[in-house]
């Protein structure tokens, strides 16, 4: 059983750029994408700050987010980390066996992974994350490093008034499908 600390809000920074940018994709009508919140049973709570402070998840999570983007359905997680690689441990097994039950009824299953270090985000597609999960899995590296991302991954910018432009990058990622 997982528990929840305050450990649990990183990365809160950068979901709150993916949320802003989801929300001027609805109001543009370019995308209904949805944080997925992940259920949590309280066991501490601090009435002062009206926040829980100790809990356990109640079940497995599948994603961040999930929604349409034009007609395809998309899902799709948040990673940061401030090192110079993705550490796979921080991918669950049954978000690799979502996403890869998503992209069998042709979805579009990704990762944006946001490298704090160097301060870029990248789209990962699912596909070429599979490939490094299998091969950590066979014993291989445990860890996917930044220099790969150029070759693996869609560099996702800003601009048109959003702040994680990713729908720029998921056209690539799409067309390249």
């Amino acid at each position: 059983m997982g528990y929840w600390t305050t450990r649990g809000l990183r990365g809160s920074t950068f979901e709150s750029m993916i949320n802003m940018s989801n929300e001027v994709y609805e109001s543009k009508n370019l995308a209904i994408i949805q944080k997925i919140p992940t259920p949590i049973t309280p066991i501490n709570i601090d009435k002062g700050k009206n926040a829980i402070t100790l809990g356990y998840f109640d079940k497995k999570s599948t994603v961040d987010y999930i929604g349409v983007v034009q007609g395809v359905p998309v899902a799709f997680d948040a990673k940061e980390t401030n090192r110079k690689n993705l550490p796979l441990q921080n991918i669950h097994t049954h978000q690799m066996e979502f996403m890869e039950k998503f992209e069998n009824q042709h979805g579009a299953a990704f990762f944006l992974v946001s490298f704090t270090l160097y301060d870029e985000i990248y789209l990962l597609p699912f596909a070429p994350l599979k490939k490094y999960w299998d091969e950590a899995l066979a014993g291989g590296r445990k860890s996917i490093p930044y220099k790969d991302f150029e070759e693996i991954a869609i560099e996702v910018g800003s601009g048109k008034g959003v702040v994680v432009h990713y729908l720029e990058a998921l056209r690539k990622y799409l067309e390249a499908k």
